[in-house]
């Protein structure tokens, strides 16, 4: 689910203070008391970004990275070598994909620390670990079948292409709840508890005004798009709208002039032409759905090539598939596009007629 599948043009209003990023193992030091580290992934996304805050003797952590064994490495090197001498005081995790909580669990155990998190993360990562083959029913199955996506490519779709959402440490039994309007004091600094929405429900965002920082977890990336996809389990959702919704509050809450601090690539300045550029391309793409949708009903998976030009492996593709049709959705809701007369078991969209 954290899987990125478009860049978008890079404003020249963006800077970026740091020009490469911590070497495997190690950590830069981006703020006074704020560390920021790598942790690879093994997808064409290929990491996750960390960080440590200052808190009193120790560390506060944000995030975890996957559960595998080069994850659990690369953290061993972390406080074998930076980190040496100072405690891990607690894991704050911003969402529930794989790629941020699913080493969550592990992290906890071994150096004796809480989790704190949303309750929506705690308890769709539960979901997702208790019922790892639950994506292969068929009621998932119908779910890409209907919206176009031929058997064999549903196959691969439902078995392998959300392969990574198993890839998750048994979380911890108990957890600290963060929500949206708290104020977390971390060390000597004081955070604003934001939450977004449309990449992962209720994802965790925290900001130091008094520093001017900005952890955007997954909302706000520099150079790529959040994935905001439809799933089986709400096939009539709206993820992207509630993704445009969330851009125009951080515009409105957060200034301008922050220093962003990503869960992917490098962190920058520049946040609110950011969240206008992230808003734009995503109307750009509907765009190019209305055109597809003219004259001719279009299914979800026969849209998917209007917006994604490249060869999709199985991971790509259910990212590709979910991602269109959140923006046929978004279209319906606004009423840009409706329903067509269903044929052969698939459901098909068409731009609606003029006014």
């Amino acid at each position: 689910m954290s899987t990125k599948m478009s860049s978008t043009p890079l404003s020249s209003n963006l800077e970026f203070p740091f020009v490469e990023p911590p070497a495997p193992g190690e950590a830069i030091e981006v703020a006074s008391g704020v560390l920021w580290a790598r942790v690879p992934l093994p997808f064409r996304l290929d990491h996750i970004n960390i960080y440590f805050i200052e808190d009193g003797d120790g560390w506060a952590v944000l995030d975890a990275g996957i559960n595998n064994a080069v994850t659990r490495d690369t953290w061993e090197a972390l406080v074998a070598g930076p980190l040496a001498g100072r405690r891990l005081t607690r894991l704050i995790v911003t969402h529930f994909h794989p790629d941020h909580i699913g080493l969550a669990g592990w992290l906890c155990e071994r150096f004796n620390m809480p989790l704190l998190t949303s309750e929506t993360a705690y308890l769709g990562c539960l979901n997702i670990s208790l019922s790892p083959g639950a994506l292969d029913n068929k009621v998932y199955r119908d779910f890409y079948s209907s919206h176009g996506l031929d058997a064999a490519t549903t196959a691969i779709v439902a078995t392998h292409g959300n392969g990574y959402l198993k890839m998750v440490a048994p979380l911890p039994p108990t957890f600290e709840r963060l929500v949206a309007g708290d104020r977390l004091r971390i060390g000597a600094r004081v955070f604003d508890v934001l939450s977004g929405d449309g990449h992962a429900p209720e994802q965790l965002m925290l900001h130091c005004a008094a520093d001017g920082l900005f952890f955007a977890a997954d909302q706000v990336l520099a150079k790529i798009t959040p994935n905001v996809s439809v799933w089986a389990v709400e096939p009539r959702g709206d993820p992207l709208g509630l993704y445009l919704r969330s851009q125009r509050a951080i515009i409105a809450a957060i200034p301008a002039d922050v220093l962003v601090l990503p869960g992917h690539q490098l962190p920058f300045r520049g946040l609110h032409a950011r969240s206008r550029e992230l808003i734009a391309h995503h109307e750009d793409r509907c765009a190019l759905i209305a055109e597809a949708c003219r004259s001719t009903p279009r299914s979800a998976a026969e849209l998917v090539p209007v917006l994604f030009h490249r060869p999709l492996d199985p991971h790509q593709m259910s990212f590709a598939f979910s991602e269109t049709l959140a923006h046929v959705n978004y279209m319906l809701r606004l009423g840009s596009l409706v329903w067509a007369e269903r044929a052969d078991g698939v459901e098909r969209v068409i731009a609606a007629p003029a006014a």
